[in-house]
């Protein structure tokens, strides 16, 4: 039984599994997304997260402690100028995993990994900017906007 355990080991020493996830960090951090199996993906987001928070506040003890996780002074430098303005007003969920199915080799599943606010397709396709429409409804709408404008036009008249 695996109760109360929250962290997933995959299948690593500790001081491995962390050199891993700080690697991983800094690659996304730099590249913006990155491809892996989906548990390092879900590691990967757990681990991430918190150092962009930390990101937000930009002093000299948050970098540090940062600095701390990734050991990379260009990641740090990144997350800080360009990531974390970016962010400022986003309360959490800053990294969005994609599966994209079986990898040839060894059929593990893979996925992508993203921060959310740098994938400009998605952003240029924002689902709540676009207005959906249907001819029926559109129809209704265009039955009874008359309909309802004609009594008070007359009672403006009146």
């Amino acid at each position: 039984m695996r109760h109360n355990k929250s962290i997933n080991h995959l299948g690593r020493q500790c001081g491995h599994r962390k050199a891993l996830l700080a690697n991983m960090a800094s690659s996304l951090i730099l590249e913006k997304r990155i491809t892996t199996t989906v548990a390092k993906a879900k590691a990967l987001k757990m681990y991430v997260e918190p150092l962009i928070t930390k990101s937000k506040d930009d002093s000299t003890h948050s970098r540090r402690i940062v600095f701390s996780y990734l050991k990379n002074k260009e990641a740090v430098a990144e997350l800080f100028r360009t990531i974390a303005p970016k962010i400022a007003d986003r309360p959490g969920g800053y990294t969005r995993v994609l599966h994209l199915g079986f990898r040839q080799g060894d059929a593990a599943e893979m996925a992508l990994i993203e921060l959310v606010d740098f994938n400009e397709a998605a952003m240029a396709s924002d689902p709540k900017k676009e207005k959906k429409t249907t001819r029926r409804s559109g129809a209704k709408k265009a039955a009874e906007a008359p309909a309802a404008e004609a009594p008070a036009e007359e009672a403006k008249a009146e």
